[in-house]
Order: structure tokens, then sequence, then C-alpha cells
């Protein structure tokens, strides 16, 4: 079809290839590190278990500066970081830095906001068994968040979806990349408009998957 003249198919596949590492890499790392920093937050904030107003106070104010800063100056501002770290500021392993910055504060929010919604009475029955932090945190605070921790991932996930495609700014690579070189840059419709398609097919996955997570673990 004339409308498709422009398209690369090969590339089309390359970059959507480079769009799932950057996902996978980084929401892999997001997860690890948001998870404990979400929990910490909880454990610290005001009447839970260890509640210390000043480590919550800093811990919040470093969450909520990271959340602000646009993502697309975060990439530029993180590029001396990214070369240090990975070697080099392009392609996929130049992305997954900047994206596991500018997602590991919000999505550790909304562990911390997941974990609030949990049943106070039920970490307190754990205690009065005598349980230790450890336990009440993996026994009781974790699974019975298990549904928000998963709407919370997949909620994550399609914010690093947007991010990606911010991230072809900089030469990251992927569907976002193309989009901006080919579809922007040369005016060619056609490969923007199968980009965005990708993305939007992408997105709604993510969301389907994240839905039948959340609905498996939530209690009947």
């Amino acid at each position: 079809m004339e409308f498709f003249a422009n398209i690369d198919w090969v590339e089309i596949w390359l970059a959507t290839v480079d769009t799932l590492l950057m996902l996978g890499g980084s929401l892999l790392f997001t997860v690890l590190l948001g998870l404990p920093l979400g929990v910490l937050l909880f454990l610290c904030g005001p009447r839970q278990l260890f509640e210390e107003r000043r480590v919550y106070a800093l811990l919040s104010f470093m969450v909520n500066v990271l959340r602000s800063l646009p993502f697309i100056i975060l990439l530029i501002v993180m590029i001396p970081f990214t070369v240090l770290i990975t070697g080099t500021s392009l392609g996929v392993p130049g992305a997954i830095p900047p994206l596991v910055v500018g997602a590991t504060p919000f999505f550790a929010r909304l562990v911390e906001t997941a974990l609030r919604e949990v049943d106070r009475g039920i970490i307190e029955a754990t205690q009065s068994m005598g349980a230790t932090t450890r336990q009440i945190i993996l026994n009781a605070l974790l699974p019975e968040a298990r549904p928000g921790i998963f709407a919370a991932i997949t909620v994550t996930a399609i914010t690093l979806v947007s991010y990606t495609a911010m991230a072809g700014v900089v030469g990251a690579g992927g569907l976002g990349d193309l989009a901006i070189r080919f579809g922007y840059q040369r005016f060619q419709t056609d490969v923007m408009v199968v980009t965005v398609i990708l993305l939007l097919v992408l997105v709604q996955v993510l969301q389907s998957i994240g839905d039948r997570l959340v609905i498996h673990f939530s209690r009947k």
C-alpha cells in the first residue's frame, strides 16, 4: 500500500525489541529498588511501626523532588552519570538508568499507598503473636497488599512505556526514537502512525495482564 511506502518492517521490529528491552530492564530495577523504598516510607510514616518523622520527611522530600522533575530534563541531567555506569548514553543501556531513577520514586509512593490500605488489625494481630519486623513485612504486609502492589506495577509499567518514547529524543532507540527521526523529522506520517499503534497495543497488553493479576490476588 502506498500509505505504508516508508515502512521498514525490520526496523520497526528492531525498534519494538529495543522498547521491550528498555521496559523490561527498567521495570525490573524499578521494582527491586522501589519496593523496599516504599516499605521503608510506610514503616517510617505517621502512626506506623517505626514512626521516624525526620527519616520520613527526608525520604518523602527526595521522592517528591524526583517525581516532580520532568523526565526529559532528567534524561539530559543524568547523561554524565549514565555514561559513568554504562559507558554510553545511547541505546538501551543508556536509557535504563534514567528510566529507573525516574520511575522508582513514583513506584515507591504507590507501594506506600498500597501498604496504607492494609487493615491495621492484621498487623496488630501479627505483632501480638510475637512476630519480628521481618515476619510482619513478609507474612502480613506484603501478602495483604499484593493486589495494590500489582496495580502499582501495572501503572508504573505503562508510565515507563511513555518514558521510553521520550527517551528517543536523546537517541535511546526504540519506537519513540523511530517516531521522532522518521515520523516527525522526515514527515513520514505512516511511520508515526505505526509506532503509535504499537505503543497503544503494548499499553493495552500491560493493562490487561495487570488487571488479571490484581483480580487473581484479590480476595473473593
